[in-house]
């Protein structure tokens, strides 16, 4: 059954592709699709897969194309963290600042961003398998070719032989470089994030997630014992005194 978000930006999808040696070095192509149009948002030639070099080119995509509802990702690195947390790394905190949802698939469960799967495919079988590339600045320029093709002149079925620029729109939710300050309610309890991630309540301390190291979050009681913690509108757990 296939499933699609009802419109543009609702949901992006986001993954590097697998490597590729080209003359010189090597090429990480990241890659953002949007849910309901398949519209490349992002296919971009990099050197690494670093948190770094994913926030700049994530930067470059949300100046142009606004900010989507919502992020998936896979549980790999830099997206997702195993260790507790909910999966927050530095780099979901600063997607969850800027007032967007992220979320992860099930491990082991690439078909979660199938449609971004399905996009690598077809990446590999039309271009990568049939060039040879020097360098990222070549990868880029090919890369560039492709994605117009993709995106304006090829008809995807999925989409009733549509391209996917006819379904596509940029956000109206306009990118900044400032951040917003955190705000938590008056019952809310607020506590630290420390530098390696722990927190101090009730005379225990706490490992909530290495990634919010700095930042506050807040906790909000369900019973007695038992806690779910936010940081902004993101839950990132629920925790258990007894079992601290």
């Amino acid at each position: 059954i296939r499933f699609e978000h009802e419109a543009a930006n609702n949901l992006w999808q986001a993954d590097f592709k697998g490597y590729f040696s080209t003359t010189k070095e090597r090429c990480y192509p990241l890659t953002i699709l949007d849910d309901h149009s398949r519209f490349s948002i992002c296919l971009e030639a990099c050197e690494n897969e670093k948190r770094e070099t994913v926030e700049a080119k994530f930067k470059q995509a949300f100046k142009r194309y606004g900010l989507p509802e919502r992020f998936n990702f896979d549980n790999g690195s830099p997206w997702g963290n195993s260790r507790g947390g909910g999966g927050i790394t530095k780099l979901a905190a600063w997607l969850i600042l800027l007032g967007i949802k992220v979320s992860y698939s099930r491990p082991h469960h690439p078909q979660t961003n199938g449609k971004d799967e399905r996009f690598h495919r077809s990446l590999k079988t039309e271009l990568l398998n049939h060039q040879i590339f020097y360098d990222l600045n070549m990868a880029q320029k090919r890369f560039n070719a492709w994605r117009k093709l993709y995106n304006e002149e090829r008809p995807h079925e999925a989409l009733g032989m549509a391209v996917p620029i006819e379904r596509y729109q940029p956000s109206t939710r306009e990118y900044t470089d400032r951040l917003p300050s955190i705000e938590y309610g008056l019952s809310d309890i607020v506590r630290c994030v420390d530098g390696k991630g722990y927190i101090r309540f009730k005379a225990m301390k706490i490992f909530i997630s290495e990634g919010l190291k700095g930042f506050p979050v807040a906790l909000r009681p369900m019973d007695e014992d038992a806690y779910d913690v936010y940081f902004c509108h993101h839950k990132v757990k629920e925790i258990e005194l007894i079992s601290c």
